[in-house]
C-alpha cells in the first residue's frame, strides 16, 4: 500500500498552522496538505478537496464535527472507499498519523483518534 496522505480541512488558516507545526516538530513535510473553506462555496471546497487528495488513499482531518468542511469531506469519502474522515483534528493525532501512514485509511484514522483523545485532559483546575 502506498503511504497515506493526510488532508486537513478547516476554517480560515487553522489547517496551515497545523501543517506548519507538524513539520516543525517532526521534519516531515510531505505527509499533510492544508485546505481552507475561506472564500469559497461548497463546489469550490469540493474542488480543493479533490486536488488535495489526488489519486491515492487519504485521511481527511476536519476541524469541527459540523459545517461545510465536514459536509464536503463526508461527501467526498462517500464516493472514495480509500478515504477516511476524522473530525476534531488536533496536533497530537496529526503527529501520530505522520509516523503511521503504512496502514489502511480506516486503521490510520482510528489510531489518530486514539492518540488525539489521549492527549485531551484537564491538567489544572
Amino acid at each position: 500500500m502506498s503511504e497515506l496522505r493526510g488532508v486537513i480541512v478547516s476554517h480560515a488558516a487553522v489547517a496551515d498552522a497545523l501543517v506548519a507545526a507538524v513539520a516543525a516538530i517532526t521534519g516531515i513535510r510531505d505527509a499533510l496538505v492544508a485546505i481552507s473553506n475561506e472564500g469559497c462555496g461548497n463546489d469550490a471546497l469540493a474542488e480543493r478537496l479533490r486536488d488535495a487528495v489526488g489519486a491515492g488513499p487519504a485521511v481527511l482531518f476536519v476541524d469541527l464535527p459540523g459545517g461545510s468542511c465536514l459536509t464536503s469531506a463526508a461527501r467526498y469519502a462517500k464516493h472514495h472507499a480509500d478515504v477516511a474522515v476524522v473530525t476534531g483534528v488536533n496536533l497530537a493525532m496529526l503527529l501520530d498519523f505522520v509516523f503511521h501512514r503504512d496502514v489502511a485509511p480506516a486503521d490510520a484514522a482510528r489510531r489518530a483518534v486514539d492518540a488525539g483523545a489521549k492527549a485531551i485532559r484537564v491538567t489544572a483546575a
